[in-house]
């Protein structure tokens, strides 16, 4: 039986005339292993799978070999076969290397407007986390063995059907699940076939935003509010109008007199607004709901971390108050379960589901099936909704640790006012402090706190920061309150 190969062909340049072909073989591999395609360590192909390529003999390829190892640019290993020189000739460290791609000068490539309207989204590297960091969860506190237990038994009987992939909406059975939580849980009236799962709720933002906005189009957004919307909202030409949010959520009466213009869309947060908290009134509600049937305005919802509720009966969606099919619900498992998960779920009127399909099925299709049905599978057997009670239960005593302790130590500098929900909350800062000469002192004690002036897109009235309390323990979180303490003690106002 013949041997297979175990190494990747090699794409090299075809021979130069008038060359011997064990010069231009050697040339070929030398400047490779130069320019960095060929790594130390690289293993070599085989000479017989290079004579079959390149059709040369493999005599020829035997002294090009023997050219690069009497220079030094490979060894061989007896039985194992030819590799790249971990250490090359100290001459070759002074050959001249590639510029950063960070770096680069942009090349004069004429851009769509939309690519110099696009901004990136500023995320924190991922690392060990600290108080107070924010929208993050217990990462400690996953049971990872339990999803690698349903992973695996999802990936031993995985099917054909299920490797070949599915339709754009998203694997089936969980659309069911996710309808059926939806329904039971937060009060969301949709069938499976209004349910597309997508990677997360920015992916969500943008596509309906490229459904349903045009270049200029006005778009309400809280004030304060989620700075990823705008970034997506902006990118697309819209114009960002700015509603204040007030102790009843989004103010519909301030946003009518400010801006004459009816919105083509409109974003709120109302179960649990960022990054205030404050939950939208059923008054406030209904009258939104009103007002964009109305005016035929498209209202966004995301319910980004309606799960986690501290005090109080839990808060239905505003979907499900919605008898004219203006509401477009988002939600996502990335709070609830870990970030590197990339599912969320999308809730369109029926009459939307045709077009948002369409333009899954050009873009990305739909998010790795097989990650699609092992979620399916955590939930279905329980495991998702007994983790959201353990996690609820969690953060509730991180809570409690954190108000604690800022009534011990942070009396006259920070005021906590009273959580209802989520994984973060916002702090006033007291005696005229600036939020963000306090967020840099608190850096210096290895403390992470944002300014609530970077969620607004105007003046703040009101100096404030927000802390998360979900991704570090009691202990990190005294900590952090000391830390902080001190901060705040140096930074005066």
């Amino acid at each position: 039986m013949a041997k297979k190969s175990s190494t990747l062909p090699l794409n090299l340049k075809g021979p130069k005339a008038r060359m011997p072909l064990y010069r231009w073989l050697y040339e070929e591999l030398r400047s490779a292993i130069l320019a960095g395609r060929l790594h130390p360590g690289a293993r070599l192909p085989a000479t017989r799978d290079l004579a079959s390529q390149y059709g040369i003999s493999r005599p020829t390829i035997v002294t090009a070999f023997e050219q690069l190892r009497s220079e030094g640019y490979v060894e061989g290993k007896v039985g194992s076969g030819t590799y790249v020189s971990k250490t090359l000739p100290d001459e070759l460290l002074q050959a001249p290397r590639t510029k950063s791609v960070a770096g680069a000068r942009r090349r004069g490539i004429p851009l769509s407007a939309y690519a110099r309207r696009l901004q990136p989204l500023l995320r924190r590297e991922p690392g060990l986390a600290r108080a107070f960091r924010a929208s993050q969860p217990a990462l400690d506190a996953f049971p990872m063995s339990l999803w690698a237990q349903v992973a695996t038994r999802r990936l031993r009987r995985v099917s054909s059907r299920l490797l070949a992939g599915g339709e754009a909406l998203g694997y089936r059975p969980l659309r069911e699940a996710v309808a059926e939580y939806l329904n039971t849980s937060r009060g969301v009236k949709c069938a499976a076939d209004q349910v597309l799962i997508i990677s997360g709720v920015q992916q969500a933002l943008d596509r309906a935003a490229h459904l349903l906005l045009d270049p200029g189009d006005p778009v309400w957004m809280e004030e304060p509010g989620y700075p990823g919307a705008a970034v997506v909202f902006r990118a697309v030409g819209a114009k960002i109008c700015a509603v204040p949010v007030d102790a009843e959520g989004l103010n519909l009466e301030v946003g009518r007199r400010r801006w004459q213009q009816r919105p083509q869309l409109v974003y709120v947060t109302p179960a649990h607004q960022f990054p205030l908290g404050v939950t939208m009134s059923l008054r406030r509600r209904l009258s939104l709901l009103e007002w964009a049937r109305r005016s035929r305005t498209i209202i966004f919802e995301d319910d980004y971390d309606s799960e986690y509720r501290y005090s109080g009966r839990p808060i239905p969606a505003l979907q499900g108050l919605d008898r004219a099919a203006v509401v477009i619900f988002a939600g996502s498992f990335t709070d609830v379960l870990f970030p590197a998960l990339r599912l969320a779920y999308l809730v369109v009127p029926s009459d939307m589901v045709d077009i948002f399909a369409a333009a899954e099925s050009v873009s990305t299709h739909h998010p790795p099936l097989i990650d699609q049905a092992i979620l399916c599978d955590f939930i279905r057997e329980g495991h998702f909704a007994r983790h959201v009670r353990r996690m609820r239960e969690l953060y509730a005593e991180r809570l409690s640790v954190l108000v604690e302790s800022a009534r011990e130590r942070l009396g006259g500098l920070l005021e906590i006012p009273p959580v209802e929900a989520g994984l973060r909350t916002v702090a006033w800062l007291q005696g005229g402090r600036s939020a963000e000469r306090a967020a840099q002192a608190a850096a210096k004690h290895d403390v992470e706190v944002v300014p609530l002036s970077r969620y607004s897109w105007g003046r703040v009235r009101r100096d404030g920061l927000v802390l998360g309390f979900a991704a570090v323990d009691g202990r990190e979180i005294r900590r952090g309150v000391e830390q902080l303490a001190r901060a705040l003690e140096e930074c005066r106002g």
